[in-house]
């Protein structure tokens, strides 16, 4: 099951302007781990979850997902394992319909028209979208974006999961449908979040991110309940866990 691993070693991104986003992040997610990444705004976890399929390639550092190294000649294979949900979902959505956009993908893989229908309409109807699949993207409200850009990446089938604010513009019930098809989804997935309650739900395990660097890396329960540390780097405790 090695092409589920992946593995950041001392890795380091530097923006064009000169702003370092990454300083020497490491870490290693094995088959069937589910990761939290958490931080204040600006601490890297957008730069980092890019780093998942080549969007971004490290300025210095190693990016390894399962037996490959990420490089500009291995990313186009890379990314038909890693799936990635952008924090927006314009960067995902441009074809002419709902239907066009999530069954790109399952196309570019090679799938017959028959199981492509079958998967479009299944990622649809998680996200409570199966309704929109005649209408235009850019019709749709911001939520109706997300959830729709999340089914596009569900119906791919993808080895890896990396989602970035997931669930930063659902409605209450989206969100409950994400998380449920989340805790389904056997395979490895990082997801990048403000959203500790979903966070504590979804992954055994966390990293927080502190300008650039890993602060802490360790089980969810233990970090999330850590209020001096989470007030350190800007964040507060689960509202699951304020009253306590």
């Amino acid at each position: 099951m090695s092409h589920h691993i992946i593995e950041f070693r001392d890795v380091c991104f530097r923006y064009p302007d000169g702003t370092e986003a990454l300083k020497g992040i490491s870490f290693r997610i094995t088959h069937g781990e589910s990761v939290g990444v958490v931080g204040a705004n600006g601490s890297g976890k957008s730069t980092l979850i890019r780093h998942m399929n080549g969007c971004l390639l490290p300025t210095s550092g190693t990016v390894n997902i399962g037996d490959f190294p990420l490089t500009v000649k291995t990313r186009r294979e890379l990314r038909r394992k890693v799936g990635i949900v952008f924090q927006d979902p314009d960067d995902q959505l441009f074809m002419p319909t709902v239907f066009d956009d999530v069954a790109f993908g399952p196309l570019n893989l090679g799938m017959d028209e028959a199981c492509v229908r079958e998967k479009v309409r299944g990622a649809l109807d998680v996200v409570h979208c199966l309704d929109l699949q005649d209408k235009p993207p850019h019709r749709l409200s911001l939520g109706q974006k997300s959830a729709v850009a999340i089914a596009s990446v569900m119906a791919m089938d993808p080895d890896i999961l990396a989602m970035d604010e997931p669930a930063a513009n659902l409605d209450p019930r989206s969100r409950r449908s994400l998380i449920a098809f989340l805790k389904t989804f056997k395979h490895s997935k990082m997801i990048a979040s403000h959203d500790l309650d979903l966070i504590l739900d979804v992954c055994e395990r966390c990293i927080v991110i502190g300008d650039g660097r890993v602060v802490a890396d360790g089980p969810s329960a233990e970090l999330l309940s850590n209020r001096t540390m989470l007030e350190e780097n800007s964040l507060e405790l689960p509202l699951s866990l304020q009253g306590r």
